[in-house]
């Protein structure tokens, strides 16, 4: 489906809910609206991504001192809530979940010592803020660890923890369950909904250590690849003109050769195996 997206033409004479219709495309999707910041707080937001993504041990202090480097004099508050709306987590121990009432959601991390040997063995979930022209959307993505095969993507202007559940089941529909998914400790993945909607395939649920992104690795270069290859580039004007580029970047990611995967190309690693 994320394919058929490319070819919606907004110049068409056919409505873009007709051109839904007939390529068989959640019509949803064409509607969504970046979330609003003012210009100070877009540029300081894309700043603190791009300094992010170079060094993801950044915490509120250590950005501060950063931007403060660059030119921009803020306080801790103002990047506090900037990078809590971007949702990011540094690599450091962060406060202690079960004061929160959210330790019984949270699950060991299975893949230390596991042998991935085959498509649908692990799949990793992640979002990632995305800076637009105007705006900010998330991106959320599910990786096939064993493939390098992004088996399910979706965009959104919220954080809600439904937003995961969806293109969850989205991938499951398109390529079976996976035997296990790793996340991250974030709010959406250590609440009930998302771990008894997981749990209702059947699936093993493992998460990130505390502070520890590089559990994650597969989706987090795949974050750094999108964003410095695409998104840095290509600033949306609008989520169509979004939603377009990201699928025709995942399109191609999915057919390229991949240094990690010895110079295979994800889709037919994937494929081939499945």
């Amino acid at each position: 489906m994320s394919e058929r997206k490319t070819y919606l033409d907004k110049g068409s004479k056919l409505s873009l809910r007709c051109q839904a219709k007939l390529l068989e495309v959640d019509r949803s999707c064409l509607y969504y609206h970046p979330v609003g910041e003012s210009e100070l707080n877009l540029t300081l937001m894309e700043l603190i991504d791009k300094l992010f993504l170079d060094d993801p041990t950044l915490g509120v202090k250590g950005m501060r001192d950063e931007l403060r480097d660059l030119g921009y004099e803020y306080n801790d508050k103002r990047i506090r809530r900037l990078m809590r709306k971007m949702a990011l987590m540094p690599i450091y121990s962060k406060q202690n979940l079960s004061r929160l009432g959210l330790a019984k959601y949270i699950h060991p991390y299975l893949l230390r010592h596991l042998k991935i040997t085959r498509p649908n063995q692990v799949w990793a979930i992640d979002i990632t803020y995305i800076p637009m022209r105007h705006g900010f959307m998330y991106l959320t993505a599910i990786i096939d660890v064993y493939s390098r095969f992004v088996v399910g993507w979706q965009l959104s202007n919220t954080l809600d923890k439904e937003n995961q559940t969806s293109v969850l089941h989205e991938a499951i529909r398109k390529h079976g369950v996976p035997e296990i998914i790793n996340s991250d400790q974030g709010s959406q993945y250590t609440c009930e909904h998302w771990v008894s909607t997981v749990k209702s395939y059947g699936i093993q649920i493992s998460m990130d250590g505390k502070g520890r992104a590089i559990d994650n690795a597969f989706i987090e270069r795949f974050w750094g690849t999108i964003k410095r290859k695409h998104i840095y580039l290509n600033p949306a004007e609008d989520g169509l003109e979004l939603y377009q580029g990201i699928a025709n970047f995942i399109l191609k990611y999915n057919h390229r050769y991949h240094q990690g995967i010895k110079r295979q190309k994800p889709i037919e690693l994937y494929t081939k195996a499945a």
